[in-house]
């Protein structure tokens, strides 16, 4: 649900965030249409640029989708040590596609987005989408992520998972059946990353998605960044590595300042990624709560 007043867009969600709205200044509405899956809404806004919003949420804004897009592709990436083939399950701003295709070790990477729709629109609103899919290690898979990891076994070195919230098409992006079988298409080491929610809105399913990964993974960590237009500025980064050996904390590859600025990152780098690590004291002790059951 979303409102439009006196030139003012508010996201509305009684699901995703109840009780309160996040609201930005429009200059124009440029498209506003329905997918198969979803509705589709692109503004222009006074101060953060052209926005996409799906089923009423926000998902990217030209202003600060550096965050977003640049922390969910390097946590996982500059987790592991070689890190050559990418699958990205949604996602398709191909925002993070962007970034993944920045790492110097990545050979192929694959986005699997459900909607063509929203493909098209960020082809003709983003100009970075039709330069990525030319990219020739980029490939574009309109399916469904479930039955392309069912036919994927042991296939990636990364799995990243750019969702939306809970509810509609990406419902079934936080299952546990959903995390078997993004395992099952993991190489021996592999990682997945995927979007964490928010932990001053979701803790309780943050709660449960870390214990059902806990039995699933031997090493899973959680990260977090700032992001104003996404529901209480905040979004988490849920990670699981095969490897038991995986801090990730700790990148085991670490972007020199001339890296950072020789890929255009706006926001990631080494200090950013350990620092997005370190919790504040009430999601340390939910967390610790899940670990120390029996």
């Amino acid at each position: 649900m979303n409102s439009f007043k006196e030139g003012w867009y508010s996201e509305l969600s009684e699901v995703i965030c109840p009780g309160q709205c996040f609201s930005l200044e429009v200059d124009e509405i440029i498209y506003e249409g329905k997918s198969q899956f979803q509705e589709i809404l692109m503004l222009k806004s006074k101060t953060y640029g052209k926005c996409l919003v799906l089923d009423g949420m926000m998902q990217y804004t030209e202003r600060d989708e550096c965050s977003y897009q640049e922390m969910m592709a390097f946590m996982p990436l500059n987790s592991h040590p070689n890190p050559e083939s990418v699958l990205i399950i949604g996602g398709g701003d191909c925002g993070v596609l962007r970034e993944v295709l920045k790492h110097p070790k990545v050979k192929t990477a694959e986005l699997c987005e459900i909607d063509q729709k929203v493909v098209d629109i960020c082809r003709q609103h983003f100009p970075h989408v039709d330069q990525v899919l030319s990219n020739p290690k980029a490939k574009l898979r309109i399916e469904d992520g479930f039955k392309l990891l069912q036919n994927s076994p042991q296939q990636y070195d990364v799995i990243i998972t750019d969702s939306s919230d809970p509810v509609g098409p990406a419902e079934s992006l936080f299952t546990s059946d959903f995390y078997r079988l993004l395992k099952s298409a993991l190489k021996p080491n592999g990682i997945v990353c995927s979007q964490g929610e928010c932990f001053w809105l979701s803790l309780d399913l943050l709660k449960k998605m870390r214990k059902f990964t806990r039995q699933l993974f031997p090493s899973v960590g959680y990260a977090w960044t700032s992001m104003p237009t996404y529901p209480s500025g905040q979004i988490g980064l849920l990670l699981c590595s095969l490897n038991p050996a995986t801090d990730f904390a700790n990148p085991v590859t670490t972007f020199t300042d001339d890296d950072v600025a020789e890929m255009s990152l706006q926001y990631y780098n080494a200090d950013v990624h350990r620092a997005a690590c370190v919790l504040p004291s009430f999601v340390r002790r939910a967390f610790l709560e899940i670990d120390n059951e029996k």
